[in-house]
Order: C-alpha cells, then sequence, then structure tokens
C-alpha cells in the first residue's frame, strides 16, 4: 500500500510491503525494515536498515542491529488521535506531529466505482495486503456514512473499513479468514 502524508514538514510518501513474516517500507525513496506491535491502544515501530528475513534476519538474531548496514534500528512509540476534520495528531515519541493522510482508499473507491462521486455503484477495496477479521454487513444491508463495513487486519493492526456515504450493500465479496491484497474489492455498494 501506498500513500502521502501531509505533515508540517512537507508531503512524505510511504509504501508498506509484506516480506515473508516482517514488513518493509520505502518511506521518501529510502528502503528499510519495519516491525509494528499493537500495545494498548498505541503501536511500538521498530525501524532499521533493510535485511533479508526483517528484524533478526536469517539467522534469527534477535538483536535490533543490521549487520548488513552496521546500523542499529531506531525504536519509536507511536499514538494517533482522529481530529474531527480528518486530519490526525500523531504522537512520536510524545511530541505531537500533525498529519494529514491523503487516502489511496478514498482514490479507490472514486476510480473503482461506475458511477459518479454521488450515484451509481461504487467498490469498498483493501488499502493493503491483509485478512479479513469480520465481515460487518450483509448484501441488502442499508448503512450510514461512516458505518463499518469490514475489518482487515494488516501490519498487525485491524482496520474498520467505513462506508464513505449511506447507501446499500449490493455484494459482498469476502469472507472472514480469507486472505486478501491490497486494491481487492472487499465491499460493493449503491
Amino acid at each position: 500500500m501506498t500513500c502521502d502524508l501531509e505533515t508540517p514538514g512537507g508531503r512524505r510518501s510511504i509504501e508498506f510491503r509484506r516480506r515473508g513474516s516482517a514488513w518493509e517500507m520505502t518511506l521518501d525513496g529510502r528502503i528499510l525494515s519495519a516491525d509494528v506491535t499493537a500495545l494498548a491502544g498505541r503501536w511500538a515501530l521498530l525501524i532499521g536498515p533493510p535485511s533479508p528475513g526483517g528484524f533478526g534476519g536469517a539467522s534469527g538474531e534477535t538483536d535490533a542491529t543490521s549487520k548488513s548496514a552496521g546500523r542499529p534500528a531506531r525504536s519509536y512509540e507511536v499514538a494517533v488521535e482522529r481530529r474531527s476534520n480528518g486530519e490526525r495528531m500523531v504522537y512520536v515519541n510524545g511530541v505531537a506531529v500533525p498529519v494529514s493522510i491523503i487516502d489511496p482508499r478514498e482514490r479507490l473507491v472514486r476510480r473503482r466505482g461506475s458511477g459518479s462521486a454521488e450515484t451509481g455503484p461504487w467498490s469498498i477495496v483493501s488499502p493493503m495486503p491483509g485478512r479479513i477479521v469480520k465481515v460487518l454487513v450483509r448484501e441488502g444491508d442499508v448503512v450510514a456514512a461512516q458505518q463499518g463495513l469490514v475489518v482487515v487486519e494488516a501490519m498487525k493492526m485491524e482496520n474498520e473499513l467505513r462506508a464513505p456515504r449511506a447507501g446499500q450493500v449490493s455484494a459482498v465479496k469476502v469472507v472472514e479468514g480469507m486472505s486478501v491484497e491490497g486494491g481487492t474489492v472487499l465491499i460493493v455498494m449503491e
């Protein structure tokens, strides 16, 4: 999955990819290994130089040093506070950074939907590779704007995908436990 972030320091591009049991991210063109653990509403994030098997490498080393790059990984505590205007306040090791996420799901909904932004069917798609944890609606259900539709687990985090506007579910394309790729159509609405 690729997304752009607007921060006080400018726009930054981030791409996440699954590499076996590890995650790799590209931040402004730099490739890094990433390990994310959810802890009581926050995330512990370990970022370092890329290594063949992610953190620990193929040999199973448990320290946070990449032997191939010779540089230590850095650990961050990250918490995200949602704001009413769609922006977020991201706390990195206690330092507040205002962030606007340019959400690729919105672009995919507009691109994949055969109707205009206000009429016709549209698709809810997976923002990144993951596993369907819970399907919250059935075909024929009428849903309100921002109502939860499906929960996708990606990068050890559960993401509830919500209806961008009120409508009716015309098709549910996934079942619980199913693995999906980024961009996979999960729900079709009209």
